[in-house]
């Protein structure tokens, strides 16, 4: 099944977000090492999509 999609919902999309890293890191927990660790990769702000895809959470087992 094919959609049309217009060009402003994409560009609009929620992981185009412009974050800041400490805030990301603190809102899904990640340690102190792996927040300094996105801060030199990205300096001060990245988007959520790049986040996302490179911050490394540890599995919480129980």
């Amino acid at each position: 099944m094919m959609q049309h999609v217009e060009f402003d919902d994409v560009v609009t999309n929620t992981l185009m977000e412009v974050l800041s890293v400490r805030d990301f890191a603190k809102r899904y927990r990640l340690t102190a090492q792996e927040e300094e660790r996105l801060v030199t990769l990205f300096g001060g702000f990245a988007t959520r999509a790049e986040l996302l895809a490179n911050a490394r959470r540890a599995p919480l087992f129980r």
